[in-house]
């Protein structure tokens, strides 16, 4: 099975380039690019986050004011896959474990807040490699500056 999906991702042309960022396996990319579809036809990475039901929604009405929570209109395995995938990277990938710990320590920021703020970079670092068709430099990932920390 792993051997079908190695096969079905060298077809795809970007799907070398997402790869290379640390702690993103053939499975996860695959479960993602098996629900949302080809990356580069999204204009952003927050279409991708939309097209998933991880966009914020607002139940308002009149002078009542709701509570900000994620719509959860979208498709629910993509959700759960850009979940697994963050996850994974916040484990392996050291760009992403020191914004997550950045977040969480210097913010203040609850865990799941934080993982779901990373879910959005990453689908924006998708969509833009697709895109743009370049590699992933860690460099661009905007480091942590000695003023913030």
């Amino acid at each position: 099975m792993e051997e079908q999906v190695t096969d079905a991702l060298n077809k795809i042309p970007f799907t070398k380039k997402l790869l290379t960022i640390k702690g993103i396996s053939e499975i996860s990319l695959a479960g993602i690019l098996g629900e949302a579809g080809d990356l580069s036809g999204f204009s952003h990475g927050n279409s991708l986050l939309r097209h998933a039901g991880l966009h914020l929604a607002e139940a308002s009405s009149g002078k009542w004011k709701g509570q900000i929570i994620i719509s959860k209109r979208g498709r629910s395995r993509l959700r759960r896959f850009l979940y697994l995938a963050t996850m994974s990277l916040v484990m392996n990938n050291p760009e992403f474990k020191a914004l997550h710990s950045h977040n969480v320590k210097v913010k203040k920021m609850k865990k799941m807040k934080s993982i779901m703020k990373l879910i959005g970079k990453l689908a924006r670092i998708f969509v833009g490699i697709a895109r743009r068709n370049e590699t992933y430099c860690p460099d661009k990932f905007q480091p942590l500056s000695p003023l913030a920390a």
